[in-house]
């Protein structure tokens, strides 16, 4: 690249020479976050800080057994309650029957007590490994599972029975509570279980000669 004579100029009158390598004469920024302490101060908001997470934690952490067993035997009871709701609803349109709504949410709030007392007796949970005083532990959950299964088994075919062999008014009000019962012990069996129960059901829809009927 060809250099212009204000370019050689300049060039000639820079002086060379080596650094600077004497210590600084002012303080560094080092040494102004020692001198005030700076250091020491960020340790300490540090330490305050998880200080207030072990706290958070241990708040956490008090929540009873007991206080924690009933929450989620609510969560439980309104998924069900709920689901009592859309049975409900769905076989009086199925039948063609003008829903009243007040009736509907009268016996939803019935099924969320119902179910909430039988989900805190029933279901699992670390602050109830013994629902049932004075049995072994080791019979504890096989017993557990043997009341899903029972109960699986049997109000899945009664649903199947009163809905090809009864009217409808006896159908719409047996087959919502009947239907969250079903549902809720297939969920509480183990799979193998819960497996033998559905063919259990399809054993006696098969064998009982029943059609999945219109109702118009």
């Amino acid at each position: 690249m060809v250099r212009t004579r204000k370019e050689r100029k300049a060039a000639d009158e820079i002086k060379l020479a080596h650094p600077d390598r004497s210590a600084p004469s002012e303080e560094t920024l080092l040494q102004l976050a020692q001198d005030r302490d700076l250091f020491n101060k960020a340790e300490q908001q540090e330490k305050k800080k998880a200080e207030e997470q072990d706290q958070d934690v241990d708040e956490e952490e008090l929540l009873s057994p007991t206080v924690d067993r009933i929450m989620e035997a609510i969560l439980w009871s309104a998924s069900l309650a709920m689901l009592h709701f859309t049975l409900d609803v769905l076989v009086q349109h199925q039948y063609a029957v003008s829903i009243i709504w007040p009736q509907i949410m009268i016996r939803t709030v019935q099924a969320f007590v119902v179910f909430l007392l039988l989900i805190y007796v029933l279901h699992p949970h670390v602050a109830a490994t013994a629902f049932v005083p004075g049995l072994p532990s080791r019979f504890q959950a096989p017993l557990r599972q043997a009341i899903f299964l029972i109960a699986s088994v049997c109000s899945g075919c009664y649903l199947i029975h009163i809905s090809n062999r009864y009217g409808y008014l006896a159908v719409m009000k047996q087959s919502p509570p009947l239907g969250c019962i079903w549902v809720w012990s297939v969920i509480e069996l183990d799979l193998p279980l819960a497996v033998l129960s559905l063919a259990c059901a399809g054993g006696f829809f098969y064998q009982g000669g029943y059609t999945v009927k219109v109702p118009y």
